[in-house]
C-alpha cells in the first residue's frame, strides 16, 4: 500500500515526453485595404497573440507547433521522456527514489536510462532529481508508463506514490509481399510498403536480410547504381512503394533439389524511415515464408536453348533431370511428336538413362527440327520409371521463335 502524508505528497512528479514539434498551417485571412472589409482582417491578425508578427504579408505556410499532449507513438520509434521530482516544501526530504517502468500487454520493462533506479540522499527545498529515459517500442497497443516515487519524511516515515501515463503505439507501415518461384530455382520477392501514419515519411533504407540458404540481389536501382525512387524516397500518407528482390540458392542448396524445395524461410525485411522532422523509426518484419514448390518425384527443366532458330535447321537444347524422391530410379527417355506441333524430335526414343540416385541429376542434349514458322512450344518428352511403370509427361517446357532466313532484314 502506498504511504502518503495527511496533506498529500511532499514531492511533485512531472513527466514530459521528449518529442519534436509538429507542423501546422495557420489560418491566414487578409484582404487589400481597398476591399470591402478594409483593414479589419489585418488588424485582427495583429491583435491575435498566437499569430506571428508580419504574417498578414505572407502566404499561408507551415509553422512549428509544440506538442499539445502526450500523443501517440509509432512502432519502431524511440519513446523518450523527461522525469522530474521537485521538492515543493520547506523541509528536507531524504532517500528519494524514482522508478520508471513501461507496462505493455505482455511485458513490464524497467526504464530510467542505463540504470533501473534514481536516488538522492537528500532533497532540499526547491531542489529536483530528474532523469531522461529512452526505449524503442516493439509492441503495438496500449502502453502505460508507471512512475513511482519513494522518500523519507523528516519524521523518518517512508512514503511513496505512483502516477500512470497511458499512450498508444500504432502501426506505421503496412507491408505486403508476393513470391514467384522461377524455373531457374531463383525466388523473386515483391514487397509493397505503404505509409499508414498521419504525415509524410522518408524511407531511408528498405533491405532484405536473406536466410543463409539464399543470396539476395536488390533490383531497385538503375544501371548507374542510383535508386529508382530518387535520392529522397518521400512517401506521403497512404502512399506506397514496390521493392523487388531476387534470391538465388547457395551452391550447396542448388545441388540438392530436395533441400531447395524445403527452403521456405526467405528472410526479413529491414526498414528504416524518418518523419518530416527527422525522427528515426526502425521496423523489421517477421520471417517471410514462401510456399514450397512441389517438384514431384522427377523434375525436368531446360538449362540452355536458343531464343531464335531458323526454319528446317536443327537446333539443340540442354535439359536437366533431377531425382527428387527418396529412392533410386531407372528411367527410360521417350520423345513423342505431338499433333499440329511445329517442332519434331531428331534422335533415339526409348533409350535407357541409367540409374539415378536420390538427390542427383543428369544433363542431356536433345535435338529438334522446326517445320513451321512462329512461336513454337517444346513438348513431347516422356520419362518412364521402370520400377513403378509410371510415365511422367513434360509438355510446354519452353518456347522458341522460328523464322525463315529470308525474313531477316539486312
Amino acid at each position: 500500500m502506498e504511504g502518503k502524508d495527511k496533506n498529500g505528497p511532499m514531492l511533485a512528479l512531472k513527466v514530459m515526453r521528449l518529442t519534436r514539434p509538429t507542423l501546422c498551417s495557420p489560418l491566414v485571412v487578409t484582404s487589400d485595404s481597398k476591399d470591402l472589409p478594409g483593414n479589419l482582417f489585418n488588424n485582427d491578425l495583429k491583435n491575435d497573440v498566437t499569430s506571428v508578427s508580419g504574417v498578414e504579408t505572407l502566404n499561408a505556410g507551415q509553422f512549428l507547433l509544440l506538442p499539445q499532449s502526450f500523443g501517440n507513438i509509432y512502432l519502431g520509434e524511440t519513446f523518450s521522456s523527461y522525469i522530474c521530482v521537485h521538492n515543493d516544501t520547506n523541509q528536507v526530504v531524504k532517500d528519494v527514489s524514482v522508478k520508471a517502468n513501461l507496462q505493455t500487454n505482455s511485458h513490464r520493462i524497467p526504464l530510467s536510462g542505463n540504470h533501473t533506479e534514481t536516488e538522492a540522499t537528500e532533497l532540499h527545498p526547491q531542489q529536483t532529481v530528474d532523469d531522461v529515459i529512452h526505449h524503442e517500442v516493439k509492441e503495438v497497443g496500449t502502453h502505460i508508463l508507471v512512475c513511482e516515487v519513494s522518500y523519507t519524511t523528516p519524521s523518518d516515515t517512508r512514503l511513496s506514490f505512483r502516477k500512470f501515463f497511458k499512450f498508444q503505439v500504432l502501426k506505421p507501415l503496412d507491408v505486403k509481399t508476393k513470391f514467384y518461384n522461377a524455373e531457374s530455382d531463383e525466388v523473386y520477392l515483391e514487397a509493397q510498403v505503404q505509409n499508414i501514419t498521419s504525415g509524410p515519411i522518408c524511407l531511408e533504407k528498405v533491405s532484405l536480410e536473406s536466410s543463409p540458404l539464399f543470396n539476395v540481389t536488390a533490383l531497385n536501382q538503375t544501371p548507374s547504381g542510383e535508386s529508382v525512387f530518387g535520392s529522397v524516397n518521400m512517401l506521403q500518407p497512404k502512399g506506397s512503394r514496390q521493392f523487388l528482390y531476387c534470391l538465388s540458392p547457395e551452391l550447396s542448396l542448388a545441388s540438392d533439389l530436395r533441400l531447395l524445395g524445403g527452403a521456405t524461410n526467405i528472410g526479413k525485411l529491414d526498414i528504416v524511415w524518418r518523419s518530416n522532422l527527422g525522427e528515426r523509426g526502425h521496423l523489421q518484419t517477421s520471417q517471410l515464408q514462401r510456399m514450397a514448390p512441389d517438384y514431384g518425384d522427377i523434375r525436368l527443366s531446360v538449362q540452355e536453348m536458343p531464343n531464335l532458330v531458323y526454319l528446317e535447321e536443327a537446333f539443340n537444347i540442354v535439359c536437366r533431370i533431377v531425382n527428387t524422391c527418396e529412392r533410386p530410379m531407372d528411367l527410360i527417355l521417350g520423345l513423342e511428336p505431338l499433333p499440329n506441333s511445329g517442332l519434331v524430335w531428331s534422335g533415339v526414343s526409348g533409350r535407357q538413362m541409367g540409374k539415378l540416385e536420390p538427390g542427383t541429376s543428369i544433363q542431356l542434349s536433345l535435338t529438334l527440327v522446326p517445320l513451321a514458322a512462329g512461336l513454337q512450344n517444346i513438348s513431347g518428352i516422356r520419362l518412364t520409371d521402370t520400377f513403378l511403370k509410371r510415365t511422367y509427361d513434360y509438355d510446354d517446357l519452353a518456347q522458341v521463335f522460328v523464322i525463315q532466313k529470308s525474313d531477316l532484314i539486312v
